[in-house]
């Protein structure tokens, strides 16, 4: 990584990592959390669902609000709400406010997720933009692969409340990151008076877009085979293969290393053989690995190591395609980059929270079920590869 890359990278990967933090830190805890509070199976997917739509829903606003005002003011915003949140959850009595502060969190967690983007698209194009995003993904790793030992850790010494509690802390950090640390990216010159018509338009025309959409899309539902994965594993890997809290997160980790790890090869392969090529490459392979693993679980059940095998290839692709998808959507909308990467980031929270609701009938306590929705989501992104391969590159694309 270049020494150019290197801070905003650091800055932009903390103050991304909170949202992540509240996914991966509390997983450990979800049969005892559901347990505690009298919750099922379904009861608990629900803590993540609820999560992901409020984020999708927030996400409307937060970045036509970042191109209006600068991308500071709603990072603000944001991490107050999510402290709010973090606060509902350490205190909830019952699985119906765990659930509330899971939305809430949500809601302010969006912005950390959104804006950072539109920053990204500010400061770099093309190649160079993916090389950041890989980089920001990098740093962004440590939550999959240390959150969840975190948060077994402390749910052993003070109980599962106290996972919650850290992520009013960690809330704190970032503030502090981005008080002193993150400088105002989008000059007033560049900022675009917020008008609801306008908005509405420029919603319009993204989502007349089918280059936009199917990009979207295609790193959307990646993401979506890790949103159900996360929604079924724990239960999975503890009651199916009958793994500790902490043996779950080391096969939690490893899984999360095959995506972080091919993400930093995103941008030096796209610099050489072209991005296209290579997310294209990436999604077949991608489709290949989870159709393949669950295949493998239909004759009588699945090994535990040829789950977290098999799905350590299929996140290596997605380590290719989930980067060079969120930048080759937003390369021709630099103008509405807020809006662009609001709209992208809503569509494909809605596209995970949607796989989770679709999987979560079907799940009984096997990795069948969650290998299956696995699988649709490698389908559908493999097929939209194809029609992403079909098209023109882009002329921003082109001339990065």
């Amino acid at each position: 990584m270049s020494s150019s890359l290197l801070r905003p990278a650091l800055v932009l990967g903390l103050l991304s990592c909170v949202g992540p933090f509240a996914i991966d830190m509390y997983l450990p805890a979800m049969p005892e959390i559901g347990t505690a509070l009298g919750g099922s199976v379904q009861d608990m997917q629900s803590t993540i669902t609820a999560y992901f739509i409020a984020y999708a829903l927030a996400g409307l606003i937060y970045g036509p609000w970042a191109d209006q005002s600068g991308r500071k003011a709603p990072l603000y915003a944001g991490l107050a709400v999510f402290f709010a949140g973090s606060v509902l959850c350490t205190f909830a009595p019952s699985i119906g406010w765990l659930i509330a502060g899971r939305a809430v969190q949500g809601l302010g967690g969006a912005a950390l997720m959104v804006v950072p983007r539109a920053i990204i698209r500010d400061l770099y194009t093309g190649p160079r933009a993916t090389q950041l995003m890989a980089a920001v993904m990098l740093v962004i790793s440590v939550s999959p692969m240390l959150a969840p030992l975190a948060g077994s850790g402390l749910m052993a010494a003070f109980g599962w409340r106290a996972i919650f509690a850290a992520l009013l802390i960690a809330s704190g950090i970032s503030l502090l990151t981005l008080i002193f640390a993150q400088p105002e990216t989008l000059p007033p010159a560049l900022r675009q008076k917020f008008n609801a018509a306008a908005t509405w338009a420029g919603a319009k025309k993204l989502m007349r877009d089918k280059a936009f959409l199917s990009l979207t899309f295609l790193g959307g539902f990646g993401m979506a085979s890790f949103f159900v994965f996360i929604a079924s594993a724990a239960f999975v890997y503890t009651e199916s293969f009958g793994l500790t809290p902490t043996g779950f997160s080391l096969a939690f980790a490893v899984n999360a290393i095959g995506f972080f790890a091919a993400s930093q090869a995103a941008g030096p392969l796209g610099m050489r053989f072209g991005a296209r090529r290579v997310m294209t490459l990436a999604a077949t392979g991608f489709a290949v690995a989870t159709v393949g693993l669950f295949l493998l679980s239909l004759p009588g059940g699945i090994g535990l190591y040829t789950v977290i095998g098999g799905l350590f290839l299929a996140n290596a692709c997605l380590g290719l395609v989930i980067p060079t998808s969120m930048v080759m959507a937003l390369d021709d909308h630099g103008e509405e980059a807020g809006l662009a990467s609001s709209l992208g980031g809503t569509l494909q929270m809605l596209a995970g929270g949607a796989m989770i609701a679709v999987a979560g009938p079907f799940f009984d306590g096997t990795a069948r079920p969650m290998l299956g929705a696995i699988a649709i989501c490698g389908v559908v992104a493999f097929l939209l590869s194809r029609v992403v391969a079909g098209r023109q590159p882009s002329a921003a694309a082109g001339a990065a």
